[in-house]
């Protein structure tokens, strides 16, 4: 494994109120345990060597939890959005302007916990020879809405808005997991841009230049009571 894992964990949490009133989503507990233990457990188990976190709400009592991520056999740092969030694309531009980035790096959201094999999406991505990708679920509408047109390798469109016309068309979902270039993130978010990601996916996307790497395996999330309901009764037979 050689990219680096840029971890987006900057967001109010509302979904999880009052809960993060007191501590962001990322240390809310799972079994018992910080959420943020096991997602970065699970990464360094899946050979992530380099975890940059990108925080804002709260983002101290994270980085005082976390530290240096020596304890979870990881090297991590920080970059700190402060109380002037700036989305999920104007945080990676931050991240740039900090020199926060790698060359190529994997985007994963703080409340996301993958079962995936991510040196399979990083092989996929280098096969690619794109500049972005996307990992993807067949989802039919089961876990959230479908806002992927995937095929033969390829996101032929992602769009979160699904526009009526092409909602038939869209039976897959954005997984969680992305590869980016800093490249891209420099050259569409300005320095102190507020913006986000999923409208620079979507444009990869429509210029057919995102990646698709398709998995089978659900997705988890400790973001919603619902999701982390399945990801502790996940959690409690797979651990």
């Amino acid at each position: 494994m050689t990219l680096q894992c840029v971890v987006l964990a900057g967001g109010l949490g509302t979904r999880m109120l009052p809960m993060t009133e007191a501590a962001p989503k990322a240390l809310l507990p799972v079994l018992g345990r910080p959420f943020a233990d096991w997602q970065l457990e699970h990464l360094a188990a899946e050979g992530v060597e380099r975890v940059t976190f990108s925080v804002g709400y709260r983002g101290d009592m994270l980085r005082n939890h976390v530290g240096d991520g020596s304890r979870y056999g990881l090297e991590v740092d920080w970059v700190d959005e402060g109380d002037q969030l700036r989305g999920t694309g104007g945080a990676l531009r931050l991240a740039f302007d900090e020199g926060a980035l790698d060359e190529a790096f994997f985007v994963l959201y703080g409340d996301s916990y993958l079962p995936i094999a991510m040196s399979d999406v990083e092989q996929a991505w280098r096969a690619s020879s794109m500049p972005a990708l996307m990992t993807v679920l067949r989802n039919n509408g089961q876990w959230d809405k479908s806002n992927v047109i995937y095929s033969a390798g390829k996101v032929v469109l992602y769009d979160k808005s699904r526009p009526a016309e092409l909602q038939s068309q869209m039976h897959w979902i954005d997984y969680g997991l992305s590869v980016l270039t800093r490249n891209e993130i420099a050259n569409r978010f300005k320095t102190g841009a507020v913006g986000d990601l999923a409208d620079v996916m979507r444009d990869l996307s429509r210029e057919g230049q995102l990646g698709a790497f398709e998995v089978h395996q659900r997705f988890y999330e400790a973001g919603s009571p619902a999701g982390l309901h399945d990801l502790e009764k996940y959690l409690s037979k797979n651990s």
